[in-house]
């Protein structure tokens, strides 16, 4: 009987490009955490399988020790689309045990579920590349109803639905840990949690009215801040002075950030510390907006929003999208970003108007143009700005970041 989950990328992970350069789709983040906790947290007990393409393998080893990364066990498993978003009845559709079987919506392949035989020719035929359905020879199939991420937006427009069925998961409740000082206000304190450690001074008005708060251990929220609900603030962040975060916003860990922020998903480690607008974008790690930067997330004809996806423009069917910036990008003071914006892997943007709408990995420059960023100074980059958080950048990061500016050479050449 399966005991082992196994989640997985299938081929259209290069519709969530450039974040997933440097991660799994399942390390998205939509709510409170990533797509591959909320799956995990459907199937407790499980042994957790992590399947990636060749050039995450290292990478994904080294932030996640004990992990098993692109090993199937040998007699039962079920494996899961990453780009999957679970709810709470995930394992009724899709149990663990029982017969093998492909669970499938439309033409994607959602899970698998595969023993003996199948799963043995399964290991046989496995590379390290997207799985797909014809590497399975199971008979039976199951349409199943569920939620996939196709889309970097798809992750933006589910934030605060998430961050509310997050929060009934957890049973959170009214809990008020952290230190309230004189002067700070609380709007429906019920749906308001407060982790050990937090911090919420005096002028700063957390309100829960229109959805849950949830702040991490360690985070400050300064003076004269306010954060609506539905809202996720990761910890030890600090949510600087007179900041505005409003409803569907998540912040991940160790991120500092001020100004205005509307239905954004900020991943981690990410600094936006001074005034400018932020609304319906998403930016990956180690990211940096100068002072002033603001970006349009809503066309003046009120029209669908079209973005690059891969490279295609694609129309989103949404109104609202704005900046896509992915890990290690930088945006200079007073930097103007246009609805639909994505910005690649080590980018550094800045300048007088609006820059293209789509800024290859490893570029500079803005509205005057674009040039290559050489390898060695992204790198050296790259160590000084996880140096000031006391991390490293390890070997199997940097070898991850050699091999995304060789596989967006393409996109570059097109520059000159």
């Amino acid at each position: 009987m399966a005991s082992a989950l196994c989640l997985f990328e299938d081929t259209d992970y290069r519709k969530l490009l450039p974040l997933v350069y440097t991660r799994p789709v399942y390390d998205l983040r939509c709510g409170t955490c990533t797509l591959g906790e909320k799956i995990i947290r459907q199937y407790s007990g499980a042994t957790v399988i992590a399947h990636c393409r060749g050039e995450l393998v290292s990478a994904i080893k080294n932030v996640y020790h004990g992990l098993l990364v692109n090993e199937l066990p040998h007699d039962s498993c079920l494996l899961i689309n990453g780009r999957l978003l679970a709810d709470k009845n995930l394992p009724e559709k899709i149990p663990l045990q029982g017969e093998d079987c492909l669970f499938i919506s439309g033409e994607t392949l959602v899970a698998a579920r595969v023993s003996g035989k199948n799963l043995e020719r399964l290991r046989q035929k496995l590379g390290s590349g997207p799985i797909t359905i014809d590497l399975f020879s199971v008979d039976r199939t199951q349409e199943v109803e569920v939620q996939l991420i196709s889309y970097p937006w798809n992750l933006v427009n589910h934030n605060s639905s998430q961050i509310e069925a997050d929060w009934e998961v957890f049973g959170l409740g009214g809990r008020i840990k952290g230190h309230v000082y004189d002067g700070a206000t609380l709007l429906n304190r019920e749906k308001i949690f407060l982790a050990q450690g937090t911090k919420l001074k005096p002028g700063a008005v957390l309100d829960a009215e229109g959805g849950p708060i949830i702040i991490e251990p360690g985070a400050t929220i300064f003076p004269n801040a306010t954060i609506e609900g539905p809202a996720f603030i990761g910890a030890r962040t600090l949510i600087k002075t007179g900041a505005k975060i409003h409803e569907g916003t998540s912040i991940g860990e160790v991120c500092k950030v001020g100004g205005e922020v509307e239905e954004s998903i900020i991943h981690s480690y990410s600094n936006k510390q001074h005034e400018g607008f932020l609304g319906h974008s998403y930016l990956g790690m180690w990211v940096n907006l100068g002072a002033g930067t603001n970006n349009s997330d809503l066309k003046n004809n009120y029209s669908n929003v079209k973005a690059y996806v891969d490279g295609e423009m694609v129309d989103s069917g949404s109104m609202f999208v704005g900046l896509t910036m992915s890990d290690h990008s930088k945006s200079g003071i007073n930097t103007m970003f246009n609805t639909g914006t994505v910005v690649g892997v080590s980018c550094n943007v800045y300048g007088g108007g609006f820059p293209p709408k789509l800024v290859p990995s490893f570029t500079w420059g803005g509205a005057e143009g674009l040039v290559e960023y050489r390898l060695d100074k992204a790198l050296e980059m790259a160590r000084a700005v996880m140096g000031r958080c006391k991390l490293e950048l390890t070997p199997a990061h940097e070898e991850l970041i050699r091999a995304i500016f060789r596989e967006t050479a393409p996109e570059r050449a097109k520059l000159k």
